[in-house]
């Protein structure tokens, strides 16, 4: 299959089974080498596509909407689809999020969905507070003219603990991924949120929920909401040695074996 953009990646696998694997807003695919290249190690055909809006600047990204990024999802599902036998999404925070609704958009299409770090609110334990209080009114602050200027700095941590890793998170600037957050994103986010949770309770696709314990940006909580409301089969876990990024910190490689190992049990009703 070839990749519609070269920031995009591809590898075909060897066991019918494809992963779609789904980058955060600001983020980019480069983000989800690590974990693509051990699922790909164990079989699986990976695909990472890139978000509508993303991976041009924040410019670009103010121009798009969550609905956008939607559709990014679900045009590159069908073109996986296409290659492999069985498919699966796998999403950090709103990756996860996107990965969610394109499973309930297109029933039976994918078998299950990872979601990885999920968010709703900023209150992690590096989140300034002025941030998870601009979180929760995000709506009203949107009114004001000033708001579409508005852009906030990633944590120091890059929501990573190791600091090896951490430097290579700096570097993927080249690869699209930015290092600040347009309030326009910010509003963004927060109605794919709103779209989620008024789905969460009709969702029937098997969904693994994994979160960090130390998580820097979104609290152990906002990963309870989805396991308690959604109305599908889940299973949460938790990652204990690592911040919000847990698909590239120091556990990257047990993130991406919980995901082959739910992927593989047997989750029919």
């Amino acid at each position: 299959m070839q990749t519609t953009d070269p920031l995009e990646f591809f590898a075909e696998g060897t066991n019918g089974k494809g992963i779609l694997l789904i980058h955060g807003m600001t983020g980019a695919p480069a983000e989800m080498r690590l974990v693509g290249r051990r699922l790909h190690q164990r079989g699986y055909t990976v695909y990472a596509p890139l978000l509508a809006g993303h991976g041009r600047g924040i410019d670009e990204l103010c121009r798009s909407g969550w609905e956008d990024w939607l559709l990014s999802v679900l045009r590159a599902a069908e073109r996986l689809a296409e290659h492999v036998g069985e498919l699966f999404a796998a999403g950090i925070c709103a990756g996860g999020k996107l990965g969610l609704l394109a499973a309930h958009q297109m029933p039976g299409l994918m078998k299950a969905v990872a979601v990885y770090s999920p968010c709703f609110l900023y209150d992690g334990r590096h989140v300034p507070i002025r941030y998870s209080l601009l979180s929760r009114y995000i709506e009203f602050f949107a009114l004001f003219p000033f708001f579409e200027r508005l852009s906030f700095a990633e944590p120091p941590s890059l929501g990573i603990k190791d600091q090896r890793l951490r430097k290579m998170m700096e570097a993927m600037g080249a690869a699209g991924v930015l290092d600040r957050f347009p309030g326009k994103g910010l509003l963004e986010m927060h109605r794919l949120s709103g779209a989620l949770i008024k789905q969460l309770p009709y969702m029937r696709t098997p969904t693994l929920i994994l979160h960090a314990c130390e998580d820097d940006l979104s609290g152990p909580r906002n990963a309870r909401y989805i396991s308690s409301h959604i109305g599908a089969p889940n299973e949460l876990r938790w990652i204990d040695d690592s911040y919000h990024m847990i698909h590239i910190d120091r556990q990257y490689h047990h993130v991406a074996d919980y995901t082959a190992a739910y992927f593989e049990a047997d989750h029919a009703p």
